[in-house]
């Protein structure tokens, strides 16, 4: 694939994860997620990984999407959420956030100039992996600030997802779509389907008890 056919698609991965973590009305950025989801899916299959792009459609898109949904409840019904996170973090605790955020991404970016800025693991297809590298960059920047930020759980569980798609990402622009580095994310793949799962069970059993969207200490701050 040519350097702007790798482009387009990675664009459109990092248009996706923002307005996946952004939007405020739930049920789009669930939409929002399972595109994105999607467009994993073609990456992987682009990058000739077909294993890791069925699985991350199934699990990532299928099963992933199906709890999020879970977790929202049947639309109409009275124990189903509200589509408006109305959650705001108090202004006084955003700098805190952002700081944090920024740190973690600065190591990690560190990290990877360190292990890549020679070049030995990029020299033979950098036209590829490159483009995987920042992508993967700024959608972790992304996920780690929402999951940093928002208070509401399944805005949180989106995050999470996000994150953990930015450190694949991040993990094939370093080595390249290898058996060993499509064995890990397939593992992470499946931890982050077992992370929605129960993100998703315990959002709906604290808004029955009490209408809580968010966690206790939060919530009280």
């Amino acid at each position: 694939m040519s350097l702007s056919g790798e482009l387009f698609p990675a664009s459109l991965l990092v248009i996706l994860a923002a307005a996946c973590l952004l939007d405020r009305h739930l049920l789009r950025a669930c939409l929002a997620f399972i595109a994105f989801a999607l467009l994993m899916s073609l990456a992987w299959w682009w990058l000739d990984a077909p294993l890791l792009a069925l699985v991350e459609a199934v699990l990532g898109a299928l099963l992933t999407g199906f709890a999020l949904f879970h977790g929202l409840g049947r639309p109409g019904s009275p124990s189903s959420l509200p589509l408006r996170d109305q959650q705001r973090r108090p202004r006084h605790q955003a700098p805190v956030r952002w700081l944090a955020a920024f740190v973690w991404l600065t190591l990690a970016g560190v990290a990877v100039w360190g292990i890549s800025g020679d070049g030995e693991l990029v020299a033979s297809d950098e036209a590829t992996r490159r483009p995987l590298l920042a992508t993967g960059l700024v959608i972790m920047a992304l996920g780690l600030w929402a999951f940093a930020y928002h208070l509401h759980l399944l805005r949180r569980l989106l995050a999470f997802n996000v994150l953990g798609s930015g450190v694949f990402l991040l993990l094939a622009g370093l080595a390249g779509p290898g058996g060993e580095v499509q064995g890990l994310i397939l593992v992470g793949l499946v931890v982050a389907l077992i992370g929605s799962v129960l993100g998703a069970a315990l959002l709906r059993r604290l808004y029955a008890l009490d209408g809580r969207v968010t966690l206790g200490a939060e919530a009280a701050d």
